[in-house]
């Protein structure tokens, strides 16, 4: 018998909640119900107007069903009998039309309820376990706005209540941490409707972003990139022979001028190519590692933007490395050790997936090429003693990849870091970048393209969200607020802010009338790592009262003392 996974019990799970609604409600309409990465939907077309209120009888009559403990039961039939078992269901008998003529169509049935289904599913509906609704929303018929907004309803399953009782905990928490939410507490960005997919950075914000930026720089330096800028606006011509024209211009925002065409680039690797073609280059030259924070602008659909995680505009800590064929495991190796040694200092090295992609459908170049490049990946992942998995045909249209997987606090997976070799870009056929090599004649070189956090606004997202908006000293908008008993303090309290800010500190003055505690609140509610309390006797003993957000009450010190610690808990990050 086959191993009952977790993708089979959702799947289980949508089609009981479809024969579930069908069971509570009348005249019901059923489109599809796949599983997801986190649990399961099914989307219905009903007079009854869906709502949450509505979930217990629904959760009822699942658990009902899933106690009756049926067979899923998977048969093949011909197009007239599927057509019968679908009958009267106009969106199952749509999507029926859609089979091509001689293909064999798989159902399942479960009791009276029958699917045109590929599976697999579960063997006996006891197995999926147990159920909870989370949500219902709109959701065009076929993603299409001209369609029929039908209803659909969000699901999770769990082994057992004990199980579901975490799962539920984990979401509310997740909740809590709801990187959107906490952007505007703590006054970091706002999204403006009227622009989506684009991010208004606050003061507060931003310093976090450059910090990121800045941090991220110091790697690269030390790593022996030299920093470059590429125009975002490049012409169509070299989008057509980069190839993305082909294979990416649903995504591109296109303009015209002078009768030319032109788009906003949605990645930088043409522009680091041109870079590298501008001079005659030797095999001395090479490695050449090309980093640049260039913003990039992708057509996304609106359903699919979130938050700052998934938007149209965005900066990359990107770089492209060209090299040559020798070069590519070092290249790999020497990515892989900056990688981890980033990782760490987020908590983020533990606990590291990584999986390589090969050839999509949708590529360039010959297969044989393709085969030598993922072959080159995987000897780089083995001699550095990584394990990593493979993603069959999710590769770049260009290229294999590697993609580096981190956990949050809240164990959720997030794939930030990847680099990919590329044959491509660099051939006679594409970008035709040449070098001499050490027998005097021209080579093409191969170009890694790589990243380590991916996009910045997203890393930053998923960061507002590991640390619940409680940011380390280092990255933290605003280090240490200064909190002075009355205006009879404010001189001291300012001497002390221009102390802190000449060794390099982000500091502010709580200048309002509130009282102490009332000022203390606000420091907290803002999640300032430290709080300096200063007054006349503090003033007179030449010393501050420090509080900090982690430890609490650290007593008085003086200012050189507060900087000495404040500089060792920047130093271990």
């Amino acid at each position: 018998m086959s191993e009952v996974t977790v993708e089979m019990r959702r799947h289980s799970a949508a089609h009981l909640m479809a024969r579930a609604v069908q069971n509570v409600f009348e005249d019901v309409q059923v489109d599809i119900g796949p599983a997801t990465d986190d649990g399961f939907y099914y989307d219905f077309d009903l007079p009854h107007r869906l709502s949450p209120e509505d979930f217990p009888k629904i959760e009822a009559e699942i658990a009902r069903l899933i106690a009756l403990d049926e067979p899923f039961v998977k048969k093949t039939v011909s197009r007239e009998e599927c057509a019968k078992m679908l009958a009267g269901q106009r969106y199952k008998l749509e999507r029926l039309a859609d089979i091509p003529e001689g293909e064999d169509i798989s159902t399942y049935t479960v009791g009276d309820y029958a699917e045109m289904c590929r599976g697999p599913h579960v063997a006996h509906s006891a197995q999926i376990g147990v159920v909870k609704l989370t949500r219902v929303a709109g959701s065009y018929y076929r993603g299409d706005e001209n369609n029929k907004m039908l209803q659909r309803i969000y699901g999770i399953i769990a082994k057992d209540q004990a199980e579901m009782d975490a799962i539920v905990a984990r979401a509310e928490e997740a909740k809590r941490r709801d990187h959107r939410r906490l952007g505007v507490e703590l006054d970091l960005f706002h999204l403006d409707p009227e622009d989506p997919g684009q991010i208004f950075w606050h003061p507060r914000g931003w310093s976090i972003y450059v910090a990121l930026q800045d941090y991220m720089r110091a790697k690269l330096v030390k790593d022996g990139y030299m920093e470059v800028n590429t125009p975002a606006l490049m012409p169509r011509s070299l989008w057509e022979r980069s190839g993305h024209w082909d294979h990416y211009k649903a995504n591109m925002f296109i303009t015209e001028s002078e009768k030319r065409i032109f788009a906003v680039k949605p990645m930088n690797c043409p522009g680091a190519l041109e870079i590298f073609k501008s001079s005659t280059r030797s095999y001395k030259d090479l490695p050449m590692r090309l980093a640049e924070f260039g913003h990039c602008a992708r057509n996304e659909p609106s359903g699919t933007l979130h938050g700052i995680m998934r938007v149209r505009g965005f900066v990359q800590d990107d770089a492209h490395i060209i090299c040559t064929e020798d070069q590519i495991e070092e290249e790999v190796a020497k990515f892989c050790r900056l990688l981890k040694d980033v990782y760490s200092d987020f908590g983020f090295d533990k606990n590291m997936k990584v999986r390589l992609s090969t050839m999509p459908e949708d590529h360039v170049g010959d297969e044989a090429t393709w085969r030598k490049a993922e072959d080159a990946l995987a000897k780089a992942l083995v001699a550095n003693g990584m394990e990593y998995a493979i993603q069959e045909g999710e590769g770049a249209f260009y290229g294999p990849k590697l993609e580096f997987k981190i956990t949050d606090a809240l164990d959720r997976e997030w794939q930030c870091g990847t680099i990919q070799l590329d044959y491509q870009l660099p051939s006679a056929e594409r970008l035709n970048a040449e070098y001499i090599g050490p027998d005097g004649k021209k080579h093409h070189p191969v170009m890694l393209h790589r990243a380590v956090l991916g996009s910045l606004e997203r890393f930053i997202g998923i960061l507002i969200e590991h640390y619940a908006g409680a940011f380390p000293l280092w990255l933290a908008p605003e280090q240490v607020r200064i909190l002075p008993i009355s205006d009879k303090a404010l001189d001291y309290a300012r001497k002390i802010r221009a102390g802190l800010e000449d060794a390099g500190f982000r500091v502010d003055v709580d200048t309002s009338a509130e009282k102490l505690g009332a000022k203390i609140r606000a420091a907290t509610v803002q999640k300032v790592p430290y709080q300096i309390v200063v007054g006349p006797r503090d003033e007179a003993a030449g010393t501050i009262s420090v509080r900090s957000r982690a430890e609490g009450d650290l007593g008085a010190m003086t200012l050189a003392d507060f900087t000495a610690r404040l500089n060792g808990e920047v130093e271990k990050k």
